[in-house]
């Protein structure tokens, strides 16, 4: 299942997925590839809770928003 509000965050920051792995470097240290990141914008992976933190971290939004299904 597509994470639309995933998408939609990173958009309203103009940010490509490769900005959004760079910050994720920059910010809280984690290291991973575009192609990760992008296949848990389409739903196929999905990440640690450490990942999934920073990712909600970096855009200012609650976890529960962006990876659980309500």
């Amino acid at each position: 299942m597509k994470r639309e509000k995933l998408v939609k965050y990173r958009k309203k920051e103009n940010w490509s997925q490769r900005q959004v792995v760079e910050e994720l470097n920059s910010n809280f240290n984690i290291k991973i590839t575009d192609s990760y990141y992008g296949m848990i914008e389409k739903g196929v992976r999905n990440p640690s809770i450490k990942l999934a933190v920073a990712i909600a971290n970096l855009f200012n939004v609650m976890l529960e928003d962006i990876f659980l299904n309500k």
